[in-house]
């Protein structure tokens, strides 16, 4: 499970953020990745919920923007919202397509304390 390292990495910020910006109190951590990261955003939730355990995050509402899986078809040029990849192109069914997002890797986007 991979969560609990990424979560060990987020806990981290949240400390220095917390020490440099004398914060006591996380209220909401938002999230951004893409659909293809293989984050699973309930075991997230579960992996912080143990590591912020008595600690100024303990408490604090995970919030996700998570980035759809977006394909490029190298013969129509059209960009198409797909659920899996690999994946057709859904304007000329095509299998000539390239990735274009979805893979971005787990960023803080924000955080809300007191």
């Amino acid at each position: 499970m991979h969560e609990m390292s990424l979560t060990v990495s987020i806990m981290d910020i949240i400390f220095e953020y917390a020490r440099n910006n004398r914060f006591t109190k996380v209220n909401a951590v938002k999230l951004s990745f893409g659909r293809l990261s293989g984050i699973e955003p309930m075991a997230l939730e579960f992996a912080f919920e143990v590591l912020s355990k008595d600690t100024p995050a303990q408490g604090a509402k995970l919030e996700y923007d998570i980035a759809p899986i977006i394909i490029t078809c190298l013969d129509c040029e059209m960009d198409s919202e797909v659920e899996e990849f690999p994946s057709l192109c859904r304007f000329c069914k095509s299998q000539d397509v390239i990735l274009k997002a979805g893979m971005e890797e787990l960023r803080i986007v924000e955080l809300d304390v007191d």
